[in-house]
């Protein structure tokens, strides 16, 4: 069934019903808009709660960070904002696939029903055109055929009237004959008239309309649909993320089992642990030894017994609840107590060395990329090196110190001394390499510290033990000869196994199938590094 059949005289109704199915798509994505709004307000005010919460995440050397039951609340906290993605995933889902791919199809629908009904509109008004016309012709075959009546009534009058002349009995059929002529062909043109009317409403009513009717349903028919789906889909955008979603609420269940009371316990034990000795007994002072004492002993002299022991003890507070005043805070931590200053002074050192070796990479990286400017002077001037090469090495010299002081305040606290040292590697005018001790003083090669780690990333031979892991490959992209020391050559296309990244001088490790290892320069490369 369909509605150029049923509904060929409902028109007002079609007209209608389509107008208001247009207004439910509307009234939809309004919806749906205002659904976003609440996701998006939402998704907002967990952000801002989990930051309000999350002051110190960026502070990681925080005491409270080591508690399981702190670290398992910024996990929390980190799920939640989390979770705000989602919940923002869906506005953005819905606004997207609903409220503005409905309104761009609706706009279409409306353009649609537009031309479907001023299609409906045309063919109306040309059967009223016809309708019209066949009106005036009838009216006039009506009018006509009157004439002709009078006037064939008259020539008969005026043929019986004995009193007419001939020719006035003549003059009167001739008119009458002339009325009835044109009363004819009135009637033929009424008849022509009212045949092509009938014609042109019966393609109206069967054929233009029906026609018109059945495409207005098949567009509604299709907006019903497309709302379907965005129904469908209000439900969907929010299911396809509760996967997602429901990650976020394991990992907060998995923070709170995360939680270990014991292990918190020592840590405040670790974090507080004073490394002094519990007070001993205090000893009684026997006042009443003074009343027995000679003559000479109550001399001027100063009394030896345990009223010195009690002058020598009151400097020192043992007591648990006592206030105490803020120490001040110095550089060797003598401040802290014994075992916290072990580690304050371990931890400072670590730091210490971390960046020592940073400059150290930095200044073979410079004294690497000044080798090659010496002997390929086209790549770039060794003179614009200097200052930088100036610069890491008073920076080294200054870490040395620094990681010497350290070490030795970390003795005298009784620590362990266990930290790294380097064998640090500056670079002269000529590009040489001057070895220098940590203390300082110049040191023979061929007789290294035994107590000293020696750190040497980079000799001329690449000799190891062990060959280095690649982290990734290199494809060639230009050609590069590798007459420097230190280089390797390539070729345009060649494969190449990265062993080292830029560490921003420019350059990259590689290695050949066969073991051979060089640098070459970076840019010339594109480098895909293992994941």
């Amino acid at each position: 069934m369909d509605w150029g059949t049923e509904l060929w005289d409902q028109y007002d109704i079609i007209e209608k019903h389509t107008q208001s199915g247009l207004e439910l798509v509307e009234k939809y994505v309004k919806f749906v808009k205002e659904r976003t709004e609440i996701e998006q307000n939402y998704a907002k005010q967990l952000r801002n709660l989990s930051k309000k919460y999350n002051l110190k995440r960026n502070s990681k050397d925080e005491p409270e960070c080591r508690f399981s039951s702190y670290q398992s609340f910024l996990d929390m906290l980190n799920e939640m904002n989390d979770y705000a993605g989602q919940r923002e995933l869906i506005a953005e889902n819905m606004m997207m696939n609903i409220c503005i791919d409905l309104t761009k199809y609706l706009q279409e629908l409306k353009q649609e029903r537009k031309t479907y009904l001023m299609e409906a509109k045309k063919a109306q008004q040309s059967l009223e055109s016809t309708y019209k016309q066949l009106d005036s012709s009838k009216k006039r075959f009506e009018r006509e055929w009157k004439e002709a009546e009078r006037a064939a009534q008259y020539a008969e009058k005026t043929d019986q009237d004995i009193n007419a002349t001939k020719a006035d009995v003549e003059k009167a059929k001739q008119q009458a004959h002339m009325r009835a002529h044109v009363a004819e062909e009135c009637k033929n043109d009424y008849a022509a008239q009212l045949q092509k009317f009938n014609k042109e409403q019966s393609q109206f009513y069967f054929n233009d309309m029906p026609l018109i009717f059945n495409k207005l349903q098949d567009l509604d028919e299709r907006r019903i649909k497309k709302l379907k789906q965005g129904y469908i889909l209000f439900s969907d955008t929010e299911k396809h993320v509760m996967p997602i979603i429901g990650k976020c609420l394991e990992g907060i269940t998995k923070a709170g089992t995360n939680v270990n009371e014991r292990n918190d316990s020592m840590v405040v034990i670790e974090q507080n642990k004073s490394g002094f000795e519990r007070p001993g007994d205090v000893e009684f002072e026997d006042y009443s030894q003074a009343i027995n004492r000679t003559s000479s002993d109550s001399s001027l002299g100063t009394p030896k017994g345990p009223v010195d022991l009690l002058g020598k003890n009151k400097s020192k507070n043992f007591w648990l609840f006592s206030k105490r005043s803020k120490p001040t805070v110095t550089e060797d931590f003598a401040h802290l107590p014994p075992e916290q200053r072990r580690k304050r002074l371990q931890q400072k050192l670590e730091e210490i060395c971390k960046e020592l070796q940073k400059e150290v990479d930095q200044s073979e990286a410079l004294g690497k990329m000044k080798d090659v400017y010496e002997k390929n002077p086209q790549m770039g001037d060794p003179a614009s090196l200097a200052s930088q090469i100036s610069q890491t090495s008073q920076n080294i010299e200054r870490l040395r110190g620094e990681l010497n002081k350290y070490e030795t305040w970390l003795a005298e606290a009784g620590g362990r001394g266990d930290t790294s040292r380097y064998k640090v590697l500056t670079f002269n005018n000529n590009g040489a390499h001057d070895v220098h001790s940590p203390d300082g003083a110049h040191s023979d090669e061929s007789t290294p510290d035994p107590s000293q780690a020696i750190y040497a990333e980079f000799d001329d031979d690449f000799e190891e033990e062990e060959l280095t892991a690649p982290i990734g490959t290199c494809t060639a992209m230009y050609n590069f000869p590798g007459a420097s020391e230190g280089t390797i050559s390539m070729q345009e296309g060649e494969e190449l196994a990265v062993v080292e990244e830029d560490k921003g001088d420019g350059w990259t490790r590689v290695r050949r199938n066969n073991g051979d290892e060089g640098y070459i320069p970076t840019s010339y490369v594109t480098i895909t590094l293992n994941k």
